[in-house]
């Protein structure tokens, strides 16, 4: 029989359920929602600098939601990062009013399509909004599928709060730090380390760490995004269990890891004897040999993750490895730009919340034609099992935001629809949540070619799912390149890849992503490859061919052109 927090049932049975009703009844009107949504959006920013520029007080005089949206499409084109960046280049010296009212709280920051990462802003409201009044609904959401789900610890995986700051002194950080930063404090106890487990740069120190703690004591939840990080945690817990005893029986933290002191100092008040959970341990792997979470932890409750997109490759690792009673909740479509909405059962499916953004999407058909060709549906319009790309338009100054997202419509929620993540578009390949960009790979070729003096006369790289690795297919201007050099250039293109794009190097460091595999090409291979496809019947004309790719179909034919 699982435990109940009632301290921590009651107060999210409150303040969750009320956010959880409020979302319930948005989900009943999305249209009249998405309306008020919008013009609240822009009543908030009419007299920014943006606002003006783009004629929200006009916009804002629609007789109905059919003009509102029609003005909205006039006056505001599609962004992507690129197109806002000048505007929250401003925000970041000190400048109030220019995307929205003020200057932003904090910069939350992710991959972009440069060595830069997106610094994207986030507002006073969006903080009060998402990681207050939708993170209290989804911890409800929790109970409401497991009654005891806080019954025992918690251990989340989580970035840093603070990972640098902008010119003007305003913080930026992870989306996952802030969000477990912003959590109920009553919420935050149940962790059985100190946040600063947070700040320990080496991957292994910090997972040895968390697990370490998590596994000396009852633990019911765990919370993160990627499934990859749950091999991680077992893979240290296979390879450390030993000392993972030994430090409980002695009330130590393993003095080889490499740890800054002034972070050991925060384990202190954690550390204390425990000969109990030591012998406990120690019967365990007697008894089973590899000791799984299910073993360690049998009264575990809920896990959340992604299920969808490219990360379910990750989920048959961990097969069977959790107790019996275990939920396994999608973490929802959640990006650093926006958290679209809720998973409130086993599916995967997000209801998006029609009272918190305003949201439009592209038919998959229209992917390849121009904005001014595209059709931008309503939430109304989209219909369950078509793909759309998503947009969207926050209370932090995203307007008509391209999200480079290809998703799947799935049941409605009352009159709401849901959606899930297929895979990111726009030449953005992510396996474990990189979000590796076609320029960022092309660049960082260029430049080893250059550092190596070894020009290159194709290259072509792939996501291999079940790898967990990037694999590079090079044809050297030189025939007679051997596989050690083609090995070594790779070796540098991926240290390269780290310097331009943060999430690909974090991803790199935890080895969730493994190192990447390298091929040499036969001569033509371009040539040979492109001959293909047309015998096959694509136009001459139509022909298009990005150089990362996530498409098993294209790389089957590559594969066929190594050499021997």
């Amino acid at each position: 029989m699982s435990k109940i927090n009632i301290t921590a049932n009651f107060l999210l049975g409150v303040a969750g359920g009320i956010q959880f009703h409020i979302f319930k009844q948005a989900a009943k009107n999305p249209r009249k929602k998405q309306e008020k949504t919008l013009c609240g959006i822009l009543e908030f920013a009419k007299d920014t600098v943006y606002g003006k520029e783009h004629n929200f007080a006009k916009i804002l005089k629609a007789k109905d939601d059919e003009e509102l949206y029609r003005l909205y499409r006039e006056n505001v084109q599609p962004n992507n990062y690129e197109d806002l960046s000048p505007y929250i280049e401003r925000h970041k010296q000190g400048e109030a009013g220019v995307l929205f009212p003020d200057k932003p709280a904090l910069y939350a920051t992710t991959s972009g399509t440069t060595k830069e990462p997106k610094w994207i802003p986030i507002t006073k409201r969006y903080l009060n909004d998402v990681y207050g009044k939708m993170n209290k609904a989804w911890l409800y959401s929790m109970i409401r599928n497991r009654h005891g789900v806080f019954g025992g610890k918690l251990v989340s995986i989580v970035g840093k709060v603070i990972e640098g700051y902008a010119p003007d002194g305003t913080i930026c950080g992870s989306i996952s730090g802030f969000s477990q930063r912003d959590c109920p404090k009553f919420v935050k106890d149940l962790s059985p380390y100190p946040f600063s487990v947070y700040s320990i740069e080496d991957y292994t120190a910090r997972y040895y760490t968390i697990m370490r703690f998590g596994i000396e004591n009852p633990t019911s939840l765990i919370i993160t995004a990627n499934p990859s990080t749950i091999v991680e945690m077992q893979n240290n817990v296979n390879e450390y269990y030993d000392k993972y005893v030994e430090d409980i029986e002695k009330g130590t933290l393993n003095a080889d890891m490499p740890i800054p002191d002034e972070i050991r100092q925060t384990f202190v008040p954690y550390l204390k004897p425990n000969p109990k959970r030591a012998a406990e341990l120690r019967e365990l792997k007697s008894k089973y040999g590899t000791v799984l979470p299910k073993h360690y932890w049998p009264d575990f409750q809920l896990l959340t993750t992604w299920k969808c997109g490219n990360t379910k490759i990750y989920l048959d690792k961990f097969k069977d490895s959790f107790p019996q009673q275990t939920f396994h909740q999608e973490f929802s479509y959640y990006a650093t730009e926006c958290r679209f909405g809720l998973v409130i059962d086993d599916t995967v499916n997000t209801i998006l919340c029609p009272h918190m953004h305003y949201f439009e999407f592209v038919p998959e058909e229209d992917l390849e034609k121009t904005d001014n060709e595209k059709r931008f549906l309503q939430m109304h319009q989209i219909e369950q099992g078509k793909r759309y790309i998503t947009y969207v338009t926050t209370y932090a100054g995203l307007y008509r935001y391209n999200m480079n997202d290809l998703v799947e419509v799935g049941p409605k929620y009352w009159n709401t629809p849901s959606i899930h993540l297929i895979q990111k578009v726009n030449g953005i390949v992510s396996i474990t949540g990189e979000k590796l960009h076609e320029k960022q790979f092309i660049d960082a070729v260029r430049q080893v070619e250059n550092e190596m003096e070894t020009p290159l006369r194709f290259f072509i790289g792939f996501a291999d799912l079940d790898l967990s690795a990037y694999r590079f297919y090079f044809e050297f201007a030189d025939t007679d390149t051997k596989q050690q050099t083609a090995e070594a250039f790779a070796k540098r293109v991926d240290e390269v890849l780290k310097s331009f794009n943060q999430e690909y190097k974090a991803k790199r460091d935890s080895l969730r992503l493994k190192d990447p595999v390298t091929h040499l090409l036969k001569k033509d291979s371009f040539e040979t490859f492109k001959a293909q496809c047309i015998a096959e019947g694509l136009r001459d004309g139509q022909f298009k061919l990005n150089l990362l790719l996530q498409d098993e179909k294209r790389h089957s034919k590559f594969r066929k052109l190594v050499k021997e």
